[in-house]
C-alpha cells in the first residue's frame, strides 16, 4: 500500500465507523491511475444502521424542535465553514474526480451557496387558512416528509449532493447520502464540516459502497419517504420502481442529450466557444453538456474552424496544474465506455475530425484521459446523435431554417437542457418555446443557479430542483379543520 493513501470510515450517527462487513475498497486518482484512499464498502445493515439514525434525530428535539430560524443559522453556518475551506475541499474533488482545480472551486462555491439560499428560505415554510362554509377556521401545515436518501452522481460528487440536501434539510428532514463509488471523498469531508457547524448527530448521514447493494437499499427501505437521484434513466428507473413498494417520493434528475442550436446571424466567435465550454468543461461529463451542435448551413464551414482549433489547443492534463484545460475522465472503465461509442459512431458513417483517442505523452499517458473529439456528418438515425455518451464528445449536424433546427433539436429522448444562439430576439424564443427542454439557455453556455429551477423533460427526470418551488417536494401538507360553533 502506498504510504500517502488515505483510510476513511463512513459518517453514521455523529461518529465515524468501519463497514459492517468490515470490507474497503480502493479510490483512485484518474490523473495518473494510483489509489488514492480506500473508503468501506457498506451494505444493507449499514444502510439499516444509517436511516434508524436518521429516524431517531428526526424524533430528537435537538432537530424536530429546533426553531426554523436557528436551522438556517446553521445550514448559513455550513455555508460559510465551507467557503472558508474552499480551497481544501476543491483539491480534494480534483484528486478524486479528475477536473481543473478551477472547475472544482466553482463547484465548492456553489454547494455553499445552495445552503445559504435555502437557509434563508428554513423560517418561510408556512401553510395558508382556507375559507369554508360556516363557522370553521381551516387551515394547512407544512411539515418535513421524514427520513430522505440522496444518490449522488460521480460527475459533481459535492454539489449534486448539496443541491438536494439543502432543501431537505431546510424543511426540517433528516438524511442519508451515498456518495458515487468513484467519487466519496468530498462528501465524508463535508459530512464532518457540518457536524463541527452544529447540525446534531444523525440529521447528516453517509455511507460509502455500491450502488445495488447501498443505493438499492436504500431506494427499497419502508422508513425513506424520499429518494433524490441524479444518475442514468437505467439508474432512475431502477430506483423509482424500488422506492415505489413503499410510495416513497422520488426526484429524479437523469440524463441528457442536449441540443446546441446555432443560427448563421449568431456572433460565430461567441457561440464557438460557448460550444466548447458547453461539451469540454469537466470533459464532457455532465448531464446537461451540450453535446449536439445543431448548425445553420450558412455558418457550419465558420464554425468548424474555430471548433476545430479550440479543441486542438486544448491542453490536457492534471487538473492541479494551472494550465490545464481539460482533465481526465473518471474511471479507466468509463473511458472505454467513450472509445467504443465514437468507433460506433464512426462505423455508422460519422467523420472524425478531430481527437477520437486516447492521448499520448508525458503527463497523461498514465491516467484516464480522452481527447476532445468531434464527429461531423452526424445524423439522427446514428447511435451518438441519440445515445448520451457522457464524455468529450461533440457531434455536429448542419439543418435548414427554424423548423428543421427545432424538429432536428426534439428528435431525441431526453429533454433536459438546450442552447440557442442567434441575434435576432424573435426567433431567439419561438425556438426556445418549441424546444422540449426544462433548460433553454440563449446566447450562453450551461449556467445555473440556487435560485432558478432545474429538471428536465421526457426521460431526463420526472420532477425540477433548485428554486423556492422545490420545498414541496420535501415537506407533506396536512390540513386542520376547527369547528368554532
Amino acid at each position: 500500500m502506498q504510504s500517502d493513501v488515505t483510510s476513511y470510515q463512513m459518517f453514521v450517527q455523529g461518529a465515524w465507523r468501519d463497514s459492517h462487513s468490515g470490507r474497503n475498497y480502493p479510490v483512485f486518482n484518474p490523473a495518473n491511475g494510483k489509489v488514492l484512499a480506500h473508503v468501506p464498502k457498506g451494505d444493507t445493515e449499514d444502510v439499516r444502521a444509517s436511516v434508524d439514525a436518521a429516524k431517531e434525530a428526526l424524533r430528537n428535539p435537538a432537530w424536530s424542535a429546533m426553531d426554523p430560524s436557528k436551522r438556517g443559522r446553521v445550514m448559513y453556518k455550513i455555508s460559510q465553514s465551507l467557503r472558508e475551506k474552499l480551497a481544501d475541499f476543491a483539491r480534494l474533488e480534483t484528486l478524486n474526480n479528475g477536473k481543473p482545480l478551477g472547475q472544482a472551486k466553482g463547484d465548492i462555491a456553489m454547494s455553499a451557496r445552495h445552503f445559504e439560499y435555502f437557509a434563508g428560505l428554513a423560517d418561510k415554510i408556512h401553510g395558508s387558512t382556507i375559507p369554508v362554509p360556516g363557522n370553521r377556521l381551516d387551515y394547512t401545515v407544512r411539515e418535513p416528509l421524514g427520513v430522505t436518501a440522496h444518490i449522488v452522481p460521480w460527475n459533481y460528487p459535492l454539489v449534486m449532493a448539496a443541491r438536494s440536501l439543502a432543501p431537505a434539510l431546510a424543511a426540517g428532514n433528516t438524511a442519508v447520502v451515498k456518495p458515487a463509488s468513484f467519487t466519496p471523498l468530498t462528501m465524508l469531508k463535508f459530512a464532518e464540516l457540518c457536524k463541527e457547524a452544529g447540525l446534531p448527530d444523525g440529521v447528516l448521514n453517509v455511507v460509502t459502497g455500491g450502488g445495488d447493494e447501498v443505493g438499492g437499499s436504500l431506494a427499497r427501505h419502508p422508513d425513506v419517504r424520499l429518494v433524490a437521484v441524479t444518475g442514468s434513466v437505467e439508474t432512475g428507473m431502477k430506483v423509482a420502481e424500488l422506492a415505489s413498494t413503499n410510495l416513497a417520493r422520488t426526484v429524479l434528475e437523469l440524463g441528457g442529450k442536449n441540443p446546441v442550436v446555432v443560427y448563421d446571424d449568431a456572433n460565430l466567435d461567441k457561440a464557438a466557444q460557448g460550444v466548447l465550454n458547453g461539451i469540454f468543461t469537466n470533459a464532457g461529463q455532465m448531464c446537461w453538456a451540450g453535446s449536439r451542435l445543431l448548425v445553420e448551413e450558412g455558418a457550419k464551414k465558420k464554425m468548424m474552424e474555430r471548433l476545430e482549433a479550440g479543441a486542438k489547443g486544448m491542453r490536457l492534463g492534471s487538473g492541479l496544474e494551472a494550465d490545464t484545460a481539460m482533465g481526465p475522465l473518471v474511471a479507466d472503465s468509463h473511458r472505454k465506455k467513450v472509445a467504443e461509442r465514437v468507433e460506433q459512431g464512426i462505423q455508422e458513417g460519422a467523420t472524425l475530425v478531430t481527437g477520437g483517442a486516447a492521448p499520448e505523452g508525458e503527463g497523461v499517458a498514465a491516467g484516464y484521459f480522452y481527447a476532445p473529439t468531434i464527429l461531423d456528418g452526424v445524423t439522427a438515425e446514428m447511435s451518438v446523435a441519440k445515445e448520451e455518451i457522457f464524455g468529450p464528445v461533440l457531434t455536429v449536424t448542419a439543418f435548414s431554417g427554424v423548423e428543421d433546427a427545432v424538429t432536428k433539436a426534439n428528435a431525441v429522448e431526453y429533454g433536459l437542457w438546450a442552447g440557442v444562439w442567434t441575434s435576432d430576439l424573435r426567433k431567439a424564443h419561438s425556438t426556445a418555446r418549441s424546444i422540449e427542454a426544462g433548460i433553454v439557455a440563449i446566447n450562453e453556455e450551461p449556467i445555473t443557479f440556487p435560485q432558478t429551477p432545474f429538471g428536465g423533460f421526457k426521460k431526463s427526470g420526472n420532477s425540477t430542483e433548485q428554486g423556492a418551488e422545490v420545498i414541496s417536494t420535501y415537506v407533506r401538507i396536512k390540513n386542520v379543520s376547527v369547528n368554532l360553533e
